[in-house]
């Protein structure tokens, strides 16, 4: 499956989905430092995997899933059918989920 324009694509595969960042997320996990961007780097490639781990919580009002990653949360989608999940926010817990 290659690449949608505008999009950051990580396919393994071994895992049974392919994981997608949106622009939007790949700058805000730029702006990390250093030891927060590896974490969260690291729990959504995990994502790949299992995009329903434990502690992933479905979103109240809107699409979506978040894991939590210390203070730090990832929004995301999940496309079952063509087991895609889709990162779309990366943000502070106080940030996160306001709507811009």
């Amino acid at each position: 499956m290659g690449a949608r324009p505008g999009l950051f694509a990580v396919r393994v595969e071994s895992n049974p989905y392919s994981v997608y960042t949106t622009s939007r997320a790949d700058r805000q996990l730029e702006r990390l430092d250093s030891e927060v961007h590896d974490r969260v780097l690291a729990v959504i490639l995990a994502l790949g995997d299992e995009p329903h781990p434990a502690g992933s919580i479905k979103l109240k009002g809107r699409d979506g899933y978040r894991i939590r990653v210390g203070d730090y949360r990832a929004l995301y989608l999940v496309d079952e059918e063509i087991r895609e999940v889709t990162v779309y926010r990366v943000a502070h817990r106080r940030e996160v989920y306001r709507r811009t």
